[in-house]
């Protein structure tokens, strides 16, 4: 199932996506948890937390489900 989750911007940080989704409790485990999680953008796997995010991407975590950019 996918969870949809709204931004009040035009793009967001990945960093950012995840505090936003309650995937992290900080920004600041935004680092670590990329190096420990699969996460798969669009398909794509990403590990930086710097990566934008617009309207439509899909977000993918293993072990933890699948989340679509809303706004």
């Amino acid at each position: 199932m996918v969870k949809n989750v709204k931004i009040s911007t035009e793009v967001i940080t990945l960093g950012q996506f995840l505090k936003l989704a309650d995937v992290i409790q900080s920004g600041g485990m935004a680092k670590w948890f990329l190096s420990e999680y699969q996460v798969l953008i669009n398909g794509e796997q990403e590990q930086r937390r710097g990566r934008k995010l617009k309207p439509n991407d899909l977000i993918e975590i293993q072990g933890i489900g699948t989340f679509k950019v809303v706004q």
